[in-house]
């Protein structure tokens, strides 16, 4: 994976405007990835096995961005053959690995320590581009991290004590190698995949990983057809399966690569922190968990510290045009 990172602004755009654009795409991808948690907790108690919510999720996704991922390509069919590898290794990573192994986390342990977790990731991020492509993180870009990590504890209310399972940090630990894989694999532009392809083809491979671990006995499927209950209302149990495939899977795996792109995979794993607020909220909408005071402060703290990983973020100069 040493080629699978690309941090430098693409040249010929404004660097402003792709930070704008990054920048409300990869918000959109963690209030959509937040989702996840709170929807899939509902099948779970139900009686849903954590393969068959991921299947269902991933394969669902993989529908309605396919289309996309195909007119994206524009006939040049050879960028899949070309990038057969990368692809596999995207859908195993950073879209089974990190489902399935977030879900199964949750099965043994709480949902804020398994996030936290999980979102150690970015900092695997600036380790790993730090010693495979020598980005040395600069100052601003440590502190911000440091802010940042305060912040997902207070998020997470950690500071009132939680018990943590052996299994849930395993699996969360899983999580986080498929996370950081997210942002690394999605922000290489120099393999000329477009992102729609590159998270089509990662949703259908990681659909196909999975499903066939369920039939040849390796994960548990199965499914019930109860009403899952949402902030005390009953919904129809395929809602909450439509919503994880669509809303929290096909969108927020289509607008991350594209802000990774825009943004660079260290910068993108940061901002994809929000993820947790998103998260944080979400349950409160749908489980009725209100958040408290500290953890809105944590919020904004995680807020600081991706505004201090900006500001650390090394400045790229580009040539004006010579006036004629």
């Amino acid at each position: 994976m040493s080629t699978l990172a690309h941090d430098a602004p693409r040249a010929g755009q404004p660097a402003r405007s792709r930070f704008g654009v990054g920048l409300v795409l990869a918000l959109v991808a963690a209030v959509s990835f937040g989702m996840s948690g709170a929807v899939a907790r509902g099948l779970l108690e139900v009686g849903w096995s954590v393969g068959a919510v991921t299947v269902i999720r991933i394969g669902l996704g993989a529908l309605v961005v396919l289309p996309f991922g195909l007119v994206a390509l524009r006939g040049r069919w050879h960028l899949l053959r070309d990038n057969a590898g990368m692809l596999m290794l995207y859908g195993a990573l950073a879209v089974a690995v990190a489902q399935f192994c977030y879900f199964s986390a949750v099965q043994h342990m709480q949902v804020g320590p398994a996030l936290l977790i999980e979102y150690t990731a970015p900092a695997a991020v600036v380790v790993w581009m730090w010693l495979v492509h020598g980005q040395r993180p600069g100052r601003l870009t440590l502190a911000g991290a440091a802010v940042a990590a305060v912040g997902l504890v207070l998020v997470l209310d950690l500071v009132s004590g939680a018990d943590l399972s052996v299994a849930g940090v395993l699996w969360a630990l899983g999580a986080m190698v498929g996370c950081a894989s997210f942002f690394i694999i999605a922000a290489d532009e120099r393999r000329g995949i477009p992102p729609m392809t590159l998270a089509a083809g990662g949703l259908l491979f990681g659909a196909v990983l999975i499903g066939a671990l369920g039939l040849v006995g390796l994960l548990p499927m199965h499914g019930v057809t109860t009403d899952p209950t949402y902030a005390g209302s009953t919904v129809p149990w395929w809602l909450p399966l439509l919503a994880l495939g669509v809303l929290s899977a096909a969108v927020p795996y289509t607008s991350g690569v594209v802000a990774t792109r825009h943004l660079g995979s260290r910068l993108a794993s940061f901002i994809a922190l929000n993820e947790v607020v998103a998260g944080v909220l979400w349950a409160w909408l749908l489980l009725s968990e209100l958040p408290g005071a500290v953890q809105l402060v944590g919020g904004l703290l995680i807020l600081a510290g991706v505004i201090g990983v900006k500001a650390g973020e090394p400045r790229v100069v580009t040539e004006e045009p010579t006036p004629a």
